[in-house]
């Protein structure tokens, strides 16, 4: 590329390096922008990342998608990863019911499963259902009924989300123990809240989408490798490839934003070096729309001052509404009240094998949903007898700031519940990851305060879960809120949506 066109290029500054942040960043180099993302974490990936712990590689949490999960698949698909990821053949989920069981025996344990056939919806879970052991059969009759009323609900109306899902349930007849077996099995794990903390829209869009959209939708997806090597190491890879300028352990100090002042409006000119891809020049439309000032270990002595046409904060939504200019959106203060939902993960090693299947969902019991992290981990390569479990617990505010001795008092003894070979077995390690704000708080009114992407300053975006996406804080949702985002920037900078066609048709996007 020649230097002239080079210094006609728009430019694009990403702050914010998870799905969301990766996802615009790419979408924007591939349409011809230059483009710097911004992280403050010396890695990319988000809240969906993985770090070591002696000889073992630990994901911060246990992340699972769907088939139905087309923006987050085709972001692997993209990123070289799709050899990296597996999905179930057909939806199957053993649920393990402890509540009429013997402590100290294995009577009472029943073993139920969810599972899909082939047949067209709703008729692929019937033949589940209806063997489905945790409920009576009036309860399996009350399940079908409610089933067939979300049919009628628009997870878009606005009604719906002033609603809690748990009072919508309880209308349709639902008996708390169907609550706890089916309706908040799946919900819980999906949308980070109970059935009675949680809006009906969402709930009904998960529901709809996942369960009721297509048989093959509700197919179960996990990475095989650790969560670092796709959403960092591969990503990475795949930035510097596109041309984007990485900046990690940096951040966005500040933001300023105007209709084309001269570089003195800037935040901190005059005292800050400007360097890299996205330093000071006129651009295509002849004035620069954003300033950000950035701060890093690796950065010279006061910062960097980075100009764009563009600027995404795929960052969360306290940072973001620390860095929105004044007046940035319609009632701005209501980021500040969109609240945060913690997950708690609980870390067992045993010396032993005491789970035979990849992963479980347990009811009558604390303990939610278990997974064998074993190969993943790559506890296996080392010693081939141990086995590695992760317990992932949603909705866990009444848990997430619990001493780890008291989560081990807790959870081991629920384990060996569970898991009659563990009470034989010695624990070699247990340890705690906790992530207080790992999503937005998906209660009821929720979708008043989820911004769009657009704010009212031309070429400044907002991307994240958090956002308005349609999708709770999902994986799913911060990818497709990074297409949004680079979208409404192409738009605002007058690029024609014909201008990626190439890209989706020669498959680097697929959906």
């Amino acid at each position: 590329m020649s230097s002239a066109t080079q210094q006609d290029r728009a430019t694009a500054v990403v702050i914010g390096g998870g799905l969301a942040g990766i996802t615009a960043a790419l979408r924007l180099a591939e349409a011809g922008l230059a483009v710097t993302l911004v992280e403050g974490r010396p890695r990319l990936g988000g809240l969906a990342f993985s770090f070591q712990r002696g000889d073992l590689t630990v994901d911060n949490g246990q992340h699972v998608f769907l088939r139905c999960c087309t923006a987050y698949r085709g972001l692997i698909d993209r990123l070289g990863a799709g050899g990296m990821v597996s999905v179930q053949r057909r939806l199957d989920v053993p649920v393990l019911d402890v509540s009429g069981a013997d402590p100290g025996r294995m009577e009472g344990l029943r073993l139920g499963r969810l599972r899909r056939t082939a047949l067209p919806v709703p008729l692929h879970l019937a033949g589940s259902l209806a063997r489905y052991p945790h409920l009576g059969t009036a309860e399996r009759l009350q399940v079908v009924r409610a089933t067939l009323a979300l049919y009628g609900l628009d997870p878009a109306d606005p009604a719906l989300d002033e609603r809690s899902f748990g009072d919508w349930l309880r209308q349709q007849g639902q008996s708390r123990r169907t609550v706890e077996a089916l309706w908040d099995l799946v919900g819980v794990a999906t949308l980070n809240a109970t059935a009675d903390q949680v809006s009906l829209a969402l709930a009904a869009m998960v529901f709809k989408t996942g369960l009721l959209s297509a048989p093959g939708a509700s197919d179960i997806g996990w990475a095989d490798v650790p969560l670092g090597v796709i959403h960092h190491d591969a990503a990475l890879d795949a930035l510097h490839r596109s041309g984007v300028r990485v900046l990690l352990r940096a951040r966005a100090a500040a933001l300023k934003s105007s209709a084309g002042g001269p570089e003195a409006d800037a935040p901190g000119a005059g005292n800050v070096s400007s360097q890299g891809s996205n330093t000071h020049r006129p651009t295509a439309q002849g004035h620069d729309r954003h300033a950000v000032r950035v701060e890093g270990e690796r950065l010279p002595a006061g910062g960097e001052l980075l100009h764009a046409d563009a600027v995404v904060l795929a960052v969360p939504q306290d940072a973001a509404a620390q860095l929105l200019p004044p007046d940035s959106l319609d009632g701005q203060d209501r980021l500040r009240r969109l609240g945060t939902a913690p997950i708690l993960n609980v870390h067992a090693i045993y010396d032993r094998r005491v789970l035979r299947r990849p992963f479980f969902a347990g009811i009558g019991t604390p303990v939610q949903w278990v997974f064998d992290r074993t190969r993943h981990s790559g506890l296996a390569e080392r010693d081939p007898h141990a086995q590695y479990l992760a317990v992932s617990q949603s909705a866990a505010q009444d848990e997430i700031d619990l001493p780890v001795a008291e989560l081990r008092r807790r959870y081991l003894p629920e384990l060996e519940r569970l898991l009659p070979a563990a009470r034989g077995a010695r624990l070699r390690d247990f340890f705690v990851t906790r992530e207080r704000t790992a999503t937005f708080d998906p209660a009821p009114g929720s979708a008043r305060l989820r911004p769009g992407a657009r704010t009212r300053v031309p070429g400044l975006l907002l991307a994240g879960a958090w956002t308005a996406t349609g999708w709770p804080a999902t994986m799913e949702g911060a990818v497709r809120s990074g297409h949004t985002a680079a979208d409404e920037a192409l738009a605002t900078l007058g690029a024609r949506s014909a201008d990626l066609a190439a890209a989706y048709a020669a498959g680097r996007w697929p959906r």
